[in-house]
């Protein structure tokens, strides 16, 4: 049974030692007023009852007023991390981080979404949560808010780590990003977030636990707190909202798919980074409004990064890495560079070209302007196209073509060049290839409605599985489905998006399917699973307009051909035969990439705790035996140790967190 700690200030572990956060000047007008000074909400009143009408309208209102009014409130956290507080003084705290309201805001901090449980396994204490006051609409311990002259405590790192996760949320789900409500991979609505889980150089997402968890550690500088890094809370979060996406992109032995986790760590930590007013000023003067000078944007987690290898990151997007350096490569923290590069060259190209004056004009942009505006772009760029990818197995070249088919999407006159432009980045990554730019610039239609044998209502498809499931079933030769493989609707949803200036793109109705192929583990490579089989996972993503018209389709094959009584000649069956080619290459990887991984020592057991949380280790990857049948699960998760070692003979686990 959890102890608690007494009724005053949290109990730290033993072996943490207090720290000390400097106070800064004006420490007589708390950041709090000075917000509520320049934003007015003092002079606005209304009572409980309008405030839940006005709640449930929020929508529909201006942003300004929402923070007037109370439907968003202020919090404080750190800019970055501690380490770039006490760096920088001036940069410490942002005060003015708005978070909306809800009517169920309680104790710990709890929301609809999120619920703070300050359990650390290693000391076994359960630490008492942030309280909420209905009266100051404040996050408070023992009656004081909990604010900059709070920072020591750990009540004001669970109001932080809360803060920072629901601006995450909105950023996903707005009409900028994803344009709809996310739901987790895991049965539940609220994801559990442990700001102070155990003593252990590490943080990560655990689908099984429903959990975020996030570690402190001793350094030569005082004890690192994980969970005061935005970059890092970020990062992990990032992890949650892909599994909750795409929840099969776990079921993969791919180090591309598992890179591909990492990639979207690491987008959210600098997309998020560049919405910060402070940090963008600050950065228009450190990079002279270049943006390939700012190392503060493409750094990721500067305390957490020092503390454990003496540099002030842990990867970084400024690289050139290409696709044809990682033939080799195991890591997938150190093959996501590759995207997270392009994605970087890119943002660098958006914020260098709105500095630049049209011809005809006299206006010049100024450098914190052109970082809003291509952090803008990019979140439409880079987070609308998740929509897009297929259901499993996602790799590099698939978020690519999402991305510039999003772009045409969203703006088929393209008078800027933005999808010429992004061609550029990713072939130079050598992420597409030739045959793709050449296919990707040829003229053609902005959109085709699918050859089906069986035609559906859309608006049926739309609000029914059941009805969606006969839809794919009635057209299973022509959606290259075979006739002896049962699926399921992994996904249906429908997504509200805005395009430039805040205009709404068309409704777009995204239905996702998935079957599975037995595949025997046969061969002395795949170790102790010899024998045994596991699964290739095959499917497809539809995006539908209202009327039915194709906007993508991204698809997965299998190996087996159609196998139906009615087989079709023509181009049904060329488009077959392609299609085996491709499922039966997708199946020869698969089983490459799982006898390397299990000669590489990557496939482990997942190690537990008493109360069901993950301990301080996690392996790569960790496999479901059930009988004869094997799936293999990736863990993405913020890795310490260097995945180059040699692997041990002896059995010793290359993947232990803490080196």
């Amino acid at each position: 049974m959890a102890k608690a700690s007494g009724a005053g200030e949290s109990k730290k572990p033993a072996t943490v030692k207090k720290k000390t956060v400097k106070k800064t000047a004006s420490a007589a007008t708390t950041g709090h007023e000075r917000a509520k000074a320049r934003t007015g909400i003092s002079n606005i009143h209304i009572s409980p009852d309008e405030r839940v009408r006005l709640y449930a309208a929020a929508r529909f209102l201006p942003s300004s007023f929402e923070k007037k009014s109370g439907l968003m409130l202020p919090f404080t956290t750190y800019v970055q991390d501690p380490f770039v507080a006490r760096e920088k003084p001036e940069y410490a705290f942002d005060e003015e981080v708005f978070v909306d309201w809800e009517p169920g805001l309680a104790d710990g901090p709890t929301s609809a979404r999120f619920a703070i449980v300050d359990y650390d396994t290693d000391a076994d204490v359960l630490t008492p949560p942030a309280e909420w006051d209905e009266e100051q609409q404040k996050f408070v311990f023992q009656g004081k808010v909990l604010d900059r002259e709070k920072a020591d405590l750990f009540q004001f790192h669970q109001v932080s780590v809360w803060t920072l996760l629901q601006g995450a949320l909105a950023f996903f789900e707005g009409g900028e990003g994803l344009g709809r409500r996310i739901s987790w991979a895991f049965e539940g609505n609220r994801l559990i977030v442990v700001p102070h889980a155990g003593d252990g150089e590490n943080a990560y997402y655990d689908r099984a636990s429903k959990s975020l968890q996030f570690y402190y550690f001793q350094s030569e500088n005082g004890i690192v707190y994980t969970c005061l890094s935005s970059d890092i809370v970020h990062h992990e979060f990032g992890h949650a909202v892909l599994d909750g996406v795409r929840p099969y992109f776990n079921e993969s032995s791919s180090v591309q798919t598992a890179a591909f986790h990492e990639f979207i760590g690491d987008l959210t930590a600098i997309l998020l980074t560049l919405r910060n007013n402070g940090l963008r000023r600050r950065l228009a003067v450190a990079s002279n409004g270049k943006i390939e000078d700012a190392k503060e944007l493409s750094s990721i987690a500067e305390e957490f990064g020092m503390a454990v290898s003496g540099r002030p990151y842990l990867r970084t997007a400024l690289n050139d890495k290409r696709m044809s350096q990682m033939q080799n490569e195991t890591s997938p923290h150190n093959f996501s560079q590759v995207l997270t590069g392009a994605m970087f060259d890119i943002l660098m190209r958006l914020a260098n070209g709105y500095q630049a004056v049209p011809e005809g004009e006299t206006t010049k942009v100024t450098p914190k302007q052109a970082f809003w505006r291509a952090a803008d772009r990019m979140q439409r760029m880079a987070i609308q196209p998740l929509d897009l990818l297929p259901p499993v197995d996602v790799t590099f070249r698939d978020y690519a073509l999402a991305v510039c088919r999003a772009q045409q999407l969203a703006d088929p006159i393209d008078p800027n060049g933005y999808y010429k432009m992004l061609i550029d980045v990713f072939h130079k990554r050598e992420i597409l290839s030739d045959q793709d730019v050449e296919e990707l610039i040829e003229e053609q239609y902005l959109f085709e409605r699918l050859r089906l044998s069986v035609f559906h209502d859309m608006g049926s498809i739309s609000r029914s599985r059941a009805t969606a499931y006969r839809f794919l079933d009635d057209n299973r030769e022509d959606l290259l489905i075979p006739a002896s493989r049962d699926f399921v609707v992994a996904d249906l949803y429908d997504a509200n998006k805005s395009a430039r200036q805040g205009m709404r793109l068309g409704r777009q109705i995204i239905l996702e399917y998935v079957w599975r192929e037995e595949v025997p583990l046969d061969g002395p490579q795949f170790g102790k699973f010899n024998g045994k089989t596991t699964h290739l996972l095959c499917g497809g993503t539809l995006v539908f307009d209202d009327i039915g018209n194709v906007l993508s389709w991204a698809r997965k094959p299998g190996s087996l051909p159609y196998g139906g009584k009615r087989n079709r000649t023509g181009e049904i069956q060329r488009r077959w035969e392609a299609a085996v080619r491709e499922g039966i290459a997708r199946r020869d990887v698969l089983l490459a990439n799982l006898a390397v991984q299990i000669a590489a020592g990557r496939v482990g057991d997942i190690v537990g705790t008493g109360q069901g949380l993950l301990g301080d280790s996690v392996p790569p990857m960790t496999a479901d035996e059930d009988g004869d049948q094997v799936r293999f699960h990736l863990t993405p998760h913020l890795h310490l140790c260097e995945d180059d070692h040699e692997h041990d003979d002896e059995g010793a686990r290359q993947w232990e967190i803490s080196c």
